[in-house]
């Protein structure tokens, strides 16, 4: 596993449109594991996308206390009420910012 570097707010490939992944090959797997060195090795304490890191897929990391998930493809199917909370962003360090979500 090797920690990646992390793309800072403002890079243009972070408003670009991850694309999705076809398979579980060796190198998302690969990406999967990367994307959790980089998580802990930066104390995310939330989550992780791969655009990042400078890849443009479909494929997120995150814990937030209960153990490391690794989604990909993930959409949402369905949803109920809102929650406010602050957020952070590893893109953007030293920033929290107040979100509502639906």
């Amino acid at each position: 596993m090797t920690a990646k570097t992390i793309v800072p707010f403002g890079d243009s490939i972070l408003r670009k449109r991850s694309k999705p992944v076809e398979g579980i090959t060796p190198k998302i797997i690969k990406l999967l594991d990367d994307m959790k060195e980089t998580l802990y090795a930066v104390d995310g304490r939330a989550g992780l996308a791969a655009p990042q890191v400078g890849i443009l897929r479909r494929v997120i990391v995150m814990d937030c206390g209960d153990g490391l998930i690794e989604l990909i493809n993930p959409e949402i199917i369905s949803g109920n009420g809102e929650q406010t909370g602050t957020e952070g962003c590893l893109s953007y360090p030293g920033y929290v910012g107040v979100v509502k979500r639906y």
